[in-house]
């Protein structure tokens, strides 16, 4: 099966490595098609494609959007116009209302007598900044050990510095992508079925879903094949990489079916 990775961080996000080492990660993995999927962003996106260029690896711009109906109810997007400045400007009102909800949570962390200040954060975060900078803070001032606990401890639902997530809505998030000439696909739904609405997604113009994901249970993934069959949508998949040292999967790259590589690639690649 053709090895692919249409789900993956760099530094510009909450990744931990560059934009450049990540499609070289991805070029040792073998991987066949990229895409870099930081959120909230696309400044990476050219330095990533130059190595795929260089290495003979497919391509596409990617990018990531949060929603505010569930914290891991997530779109990425593929083909985006990276010079469509209507899109630039929704990218970068969501970059703010990640720094308000960084801002937020810090507060409650104070009040819970938590030793963090917003310089701590947002001077390892010069672009999007996310929880897990929240999580790396924590981890080098050896309040917790690593990302997951800072996360476990503090930042999770119930937890002393969880805010809910200030994105926009899963509709708006599709209408931006396609609006940017983008594919609207869902990300990692296994971890949001909560709010699935496939329903009202597809109306809205979503046209794929991310059915191949490391932590998808063969169970799930037929439901989710099951799901992409009565919706006409086609498949995808990513590791979600972070880097290295994000302590989460060590490599990029995921085996994607024969069958649903060719129609991928097909509406990828038209011409």
């Amino acid at each position: 099966m053709p090895k692919i990775d249409l789900h993956t961080h760099s530094h510009f996000s909450d990744g931990t490595s560059s934009p450049q080492e990540v499609a070289a990660d991805a070029a040792r993995a073998k991987v066949k098609l990229f895409a870099l999927t930081d959120h909230d962003t696309t400044d990476g996106v050219i330095q990533a494609q130059a190595v795929c260029l260089e290495r003979g690896i497919r391509f596409t711009a990617g990018v990531e959007i949060s929603t505010r109906e569930h914290d891991q109810l997530h779109f990425t997007g593929y083909n985006i116009d990276l010079q469509n400045q209507e899109f630039q400007n929704f990218l970068a009102r969501n970059r703010q209302l990640r720094r308000q909800r960084i801002c937020q949570i810090i507060a409650n962390l104070q009040k819970a007598g938590v030793d963090l200040t917003e310089e701590d954060v947002f001077s390892r975060a010069p672009h999007t900044v996310s929880r897990a900078h929240v999580a790396d803070a924590l981890k080098t001032k050896h309040i917790v050990i690593s990302r997951q606990e800072g996360f476990r401890k503090y930042l999770l639902p119930g937890c002393p510095g969880y805010v809910p997530s200030a994105g926009v809505s899963a509709l708006e998030a599709i209408s931006h992508i396609k609006r940017a000439g983008g594919i609207a696909v869902i990300a990692h739904p296994g971890i949001s079925s909560s709010v699935w609405n496939f329903p009202a997604w597809v109306e809205a113009g979503l046209e794929g879903i991310e059915v191949f994901y490391p932590a998808h249970t063969l169970r799930l993934k037929q439901e989710l094949l099951s799901i992409a069959r009565r919706y006409g949508l086609f498949c995808t998949g990513g590791s979600d990489y972070h880097g290295p040292s994000s302590g989460r999967i060590l490599r990029p790259g995921i085996n994607l079916p024969d069958t649903h590589y060719d129609r991928l690639i097909s509406r990828l690649f038209p011409h």
